[in-house]
């Protein structure tokens, strides 16, 4: 779903794009109608975005949502990393971190992911940090994102319910 979704580029057969926003309920219900993964990378109002899908889902009955937000939410990125793109120094974050408490509230099958900044490597060299370990590095490839999104999209229990850091090993 996007609300433009001739951005999407070329989709195979066994996708479809549905175009809307996720804060109109009807084009939400639309698009979550027998789905069994949502992947979530948004921007604006994120808080108010995180609650429409939960409560789309909840409707839906659709329990795995991969949501994105970014590093630094939980102050987790040390001093030898970059520690000023922590919310503490950085509250540009808290929109992330309000929609992932959002999300984290739910009774959805969840993994936020809180990748890095993105670059355009062609690697899929990354480490994943859980919730509560000092975050790792600061940038990770698109491709590396992709990797561990289709990872958890696959299996429902890797990273359930839990907050995961992406960054270039």
């Amino acid at each position: 779903m996007a609300r433009n979704t001739g951005r999407l580029g070329q989709l195979s057969q066994r996708e479809r794009a549905v175009a809307g926003s996720v804060t109109d309920a009807a084009a939400l219900a639309t698009a979550l109608q027998g789905q069994n993964v949502v992947f979530a990378a948004l921007s604006g109002q994120l808080a108010g975005m995180a609650q429409s899908l939960v409560t789309a889902m909840d409707v839906a009955g659709v329990k795995r949502l991969l949501f994105i937000a970014s590093m630094g939410i939980y102050n987790e990125i040390p001093a030898s990393v970059g520690a000023g793109g922590n919310l503490a120094g950085n509250p540009m974050l808290q929109g992330y971190r309000d929609a992932a408490d959002i999300v984290e509230a739910s009774d959805l099958n969840y993994t936020v992911i809180r990748p890095g900044w993105f670059d355009n490597g062609n690697d899929t060299d990354y480490q994943v940090t859980k919730k509560g370990e000092p975050f790792g590095g600061h940038d990770v490839s698109r491709k590396s994102i992709a990797d561990l999104v289709m990872r958890l999209a696959h299996d429902e229990t890797l990273g359930s319910r839990d907050s995961l850091g992406i960054n270039r090993k």
